[in-house]
């Protein structure tokens, strides 16, 4: 596998922690560099372990999994995205019920942004492919990724406040929706 091939899977692996990224910028916990770079980390991160634990489980587990993987996406997405709407829509400040940067969110959003490296790395499993520099490079791509989603996200929640949180919200469940159809419509 080429390194461009790598860089390839890595991007695309990368658009949903990016895209979450910028939602979870829009709230004010993520205003300061110690939540950008803990939640960039974590992304980067899981995307990292990910394929190396699929790699690791190898394709017999696949069958077991595939099934439902979208959904459990699908669940935490949705289940963090609904609480940022509800946060947005409140008119209270202190609305939002935890810090997406902090413990069980945050190990929610990184799991559901890095279900698909999971697959990837049974995949390269199959296909017999060494998984070490996969991991790292898909890693440090979501990393920074993801650090530019949040960046990009604080500028618009400045701009336009809380609006931008309901934003952010509807874009988690719209990526958990989309998860599910791609899943479910292969070919779309």
């Amino acid at each position: 596998m080429t390194i461009a091939e790598v860089l390839l899977i890595a991007v695309g692996l990368a658009m949903d922690a990016f895209a979450v990224s910028l939602g979870v910028g829009t709230t004010r916990f993520a205003n300061s560099a110690r939540p950008k770079l803990r939640l960039a980390w974590h992304f980067g991160l899981f995307q990292a372990l990910m394929p190396a634990l699929g790699w690791l489980v190898g394709s017999a587990v696949e069958q077991l999994i595939a099934p439902f993987d979208h959904w459990i996406a699908l669940g935490l997405l949705a289940f963090v995205g609904v609480r940022m709407i509800r946060s947005g829509l409140s008119a209270d400040e202190a609305s939002h019920p935890s810090d997406p940067s902090r413990g069980g969110t945050l190990v929610m959003l990184s799991v559901a942004t890095s279900i698909d490296a999971f697959a990837v790395g049974l995949s390269l499993a199959v296909l017999g492919v060494p998984i070490v520099n996969p991991a790292i490079v898909i890693g440090v791509v979501t990393a920074g990724l993801s650090l530019l989603g949040l960046l990009l996200g604080n500028r618009l929640g400045k701009t336009f406040g809380k609006r931008m949180e309901i934003a952010g919200g509807v874009i988690l469940i719209a990526i958990g929706i989309r998860i599910v159809l791609s899943h479910l419509f292969p070919g779309v």
